[in-house]
């Protein structure tokens, strides 16, 4: 209301700063693809794909588990300092081992893959859905924070500061 009757509550800057922080912590601000009628151009949002983050420590924490029993095996497993009876020696092995693996695989990760970002989206075009990374492995950088995406009927613009897919081309969409 107090747009409309020309008091805005906050300016055009402070409005598209709150909606990109909210946009990055949350799916609720997400929009559909839309399309501006100043650029000519077709846009849809970007949400985090979660999951492929969390596949991208997988092999990190197989080769940590390889190791912590490697080193079980060649200790005769007896690793662990302590001779408690037989369930609490277990768990307190796994409760002082398990922030060790996770550890050490988070640490893994971060060596090979620095500053990993996995955004998924639809095609503005054709709403089938597309990933692009973000981020450096082994020292190779995907491109900065915009990535050109190659979708079944366009070529699509990712951006991972907005969190928009851009369409650049005029599209029949």
């Amino acid at each position: 209301m107090a747009y409309a009757s020309g008091n805005p509550i906050m300016s055009d800057a402070e409005f598209d700063e709150l909606k990109l922080k909210l946009k990055t912590n949350s799916v609720i601000v997400k929009e559909g693809p839309r399309c501006s009628l100043r650029s000519h151009k077709v846009y849809s949002d970007l949400n985090v794909d979660y999951i492929k983050m969390f596949l991208l420590n997988v092999p990190a924490t197989t080769v940590a588990l390889g190791l912590f029993f490697f080193i079980d095996e060649l200790t005769g497993f007896e690793i662990n300092v302590f001779q408690l009876p037989e369930p609490f020696g277990f768990i307190f092995t796994w409760f002082a081992a398990l922030p060790l693996i996770l550890f050490l695989a988070q640490s893994l990760t971060k060596a090979i893959v620095q500053d990993f970002l996995i955004l998924k989206g639809p095609c503005p075009n054709c709403g089938t859905e597309n990933l692009s990374f973000f981020g450096t492995i082994l020292s190779v950088s995907s491109g900065g924070t915009t990535n050109k995406v190659k979708c079944a009927n366009a070529e699509l613009e990712y951006d991972s500061k907005s969190r928009v897919i851009t369409l650049p081309e005029a599209s029949n969409a």
